[in-house]
């Protein structure tokens, strides 16, 4: 029901294309990382999700229904654009005027505050509030009228050890209720213990759309980790039989060209016993690097989209709603 599905959206502004044909789902029930450099097109793409900026092209629908269209979209969708709000305003005030906006009970008020660990400080000034305060207050305020969907835009940068560890524990239990999370970030590191699927943009085209575990995998030959008594033996009959060999790291060589069946087959072969033997786990981050670089692509993707995402354009400037 809360599916986000966008589907060949393109948008310039004068001479810079910022978003170009990108198409991708959020499902329920899980959190999707919605990843790429600052610059590469995410709040303008999460802008025209939310109908803020008309695209040029393509369409973005939730629960089959374009934002624009939802009868009480707030009851629908959740949405954090920013952490800022009324300095003079306390917590608990400004959640009032989210209430009164959208027409929910004023009960609402005290069950989000509560939600999010901020009776405490309910009655300070926001003025007072800390970065992971502020966070939690923009994510009441998104979860006022009880919505399927919610649309974070970098909701975890900055955080303390403390904040981050809050916000993934409370976003994966949101998506365990059957929510659609769909939460932006330009660092993969922030967000890789509390993603399930991730989308990568770059220079405003799809670089690569997935799982954590496909992104690690990726399309390139997996790295082996062999070790043997006669190191210098197994690699000239690794070389042989087509394999590269990397070098050592310790007591053990990084092959690439054989999967592990084949060094085993080739170790009984040659008389030469193994002491270790596993597949290499590629780091996450560099294969993310690698996509936003563009030195790789593990998704659907195309080339040549222009550069810079406007995101100081007061169209697509948005807070807490």
């Amino acid at each position: 029901m809360g599916r986000v599905e966008v589907t060949g959206l393109s948008k310039r502004f004068g001479s810079v294309q910022a978003v170009q044909s990108l198409s991708f789902t959020a499902e329920p029930g899980r959190v999707t990382g919605f990843l790429g450099p600052n610059g590469s097109g995410k709040t303008t793409t999460l802008s025209m999700v939310l109908g803020l900026v008309r695209p040029d092209s393509g369409t973005a629908t939730i629960g089959g229904t374009p934002y624009t269209e939802l009868p009480r979209p707030a009851l629908t969708v959740g949405v954090s654009l920013s952490a800022d709000f009324h300095s003079a305003h306390t917590g608990r005030a400004h959640l009032d005027i989210v209430r009164r906006a959208i027409g929910v009970p004023a009960s609402a008020v005290a069950e989000k505050l509560e939600l999010v660990g901020l009776v405490d400080a309910a009655d300070r000034k926001t003025g007072s509030y800390s970065l992971g305060m502020r966070q939690r207050l923009a994510l009441a305020a998104a979860l006022m009228g009880d919505p399927d969907v919610l649309l974070l835009d970098e909701p975890i940068n900055g955080l303390d050890p403390e904040g981050i560890h809050w916000i993934r524990s409370f976003l994966k239990h949101l998506a365990s209720d059957g929510k659609t999370v769909l939460l932006s970030s330009h660092l993969l590191s922030e967000v890789q213990q509390t993603v399930d699927d991730v989308v990568v943009i770059r220079r405003g085209e799809l670089a690569f759309a997935g799982t954590l575990a496909e992104l690690q995998q990726g399309d390139s030959e997996r790295t082996i980790l062999v070790s043997a008594n006669d190191q210098a033996a197994l690699a000239r009959a690794l070389e042989l039989a087509g394999a590269k060999v990397h070098g050592v790291r310790g007591d053990v060589m990084r092959v690439v060209g054989l999967e592990p069946e084949k060094i085993g087959e080739l170790s009984l072969a040659t008389a030469i016993p193994l002491s270790h033997l596993s597949v290499e786990e590629t780091e996450l981050e560099q294969s993310f690097l690698e996509l936003i670089e563009g030195g790789g692509s593990s998704g659907p993707s195309s080339h040549g989209a222009g550069s810079s995402d406007p995101e100081s354009s007061p169209a697509i400037e948005g807070g807490a709603s």
